[in-house]
């Protein structure tokens, strides 16, 4: 049994809390506001209230920095900001994480750090991500943040789809939409047992791919969606382009043993329409 301190018990966060309390470990993890809080602790995962402002705010969270391991799950808002914020969040979690003297950490990322080049490889781990190639700067300068951490694993999640994160929710009634491409899609309850599975086997020093095995066309996930769950399809479909792929591989976790429970997209389910 370990002891496990989660920063950020939001949409993976929170789950991930209680698989490993259903699995026999001490888990405590942290969310921003006192009624989330509440909320978590009714659901029975001990929560603290902790934010980096990016200074570090709250009550009794140095609770947070005693345990074994550490997950790390702040995902940065770059779609909307500079991403400056966030890096001095991870500066200051970073020197809370040295005088504490915890060793075993998960960062969770993306795998929108590799370049946005198409091409006819996979990406894999071993990319060499620089400032220069890398498709978002901000989560790269994130991983920078831990990286000489002794024992840092890196998760770099593809694209997280699960209860109301529908795929053919967000093409509903679009034009001109791309169809043609293939996914690098992982199922929410595929991402959290991954996660309790690098900390349970001990898989640390390393970087995964977050991402499931079979990776389908965006349209046929798109018409599965529109089968099931009654989405209004889109109008139209742009054409393809010879050459359009982007693929990041996931094989590396599978090396390990681990097995996706649903490693096609197009068997995803999903609890909500909208």
């Amino acid at each position: 049994m370990n002891q496990i301190s989660i920063i950020g018990l939001g949409w993976i966060g929170l789950p991930l809390a209680q698989y490993l309390q259903k699995n026999g470990h001490a888990v405590i993890g942290s969310t921003t506001s006192a009624d989330k809080q509440e909320k978590i602790k009714d659901l029975g995962v001990e929560a603290i209230q902790f934010a980096l402002v990016p200074f570090p705010q709250g009550k009794a969270f140095q609770k947070l920095f005693t345990s074994e391991v550490l997950v790390i799950n702040i995902p940065p808002k770059s779609r909307t900001t500079d991403g400056k914020f966030y890096l001095e969040q991870m500066k200051y979690l970073r020197t809370m994480v040295d005088q504490a003297g915890i060793e075993k950490i998960i960062f969770v990322s993306s795998t929108g750090v590799y370049p946005n080049d198409s091409r006819t490889e996979s990406y894999l781990e071993a990319e060499e991500v620089t400032e220069a190639n890398t498709g978002n700067i901000t989560l790269l300068k994130g991983e920078k943040t831990f990286k000489d951490a002794n024992e840092l694993t890196i998760v770099r999640f593809g694209g997280l789809m699960g209860d109301d994160r529908i795929p053919g929710k967000y093409v509903a009634g679009k034009e001109n939409v791309a169809g043609h491409t293939r996914v690098n899609y992982i199922h929410k309850s595929d991402a959290v047992r991954m996660l309790a599975w690098i900390i349970e086997k001990e898989l640390w020093g390393k970087i995964y791919n977050g991402v499931a095995p079979i990776h389908s066309l965006r349209k046929d996930i798109y018409e599965r969606n529109v089968l099931d769950l009654g989405f209004e399809p889109p109008k139209s479909y742009e054409n393809a382009l010879e050459g359009d792929t982007r693929l990041i591989s996931g094989r590396k976790i599978l090396e390990t043993g681990f097995e996706f429970e649903y490693p096609d997209p197009i068997d995803f389910p999903y609890t909500k329409k909208s």
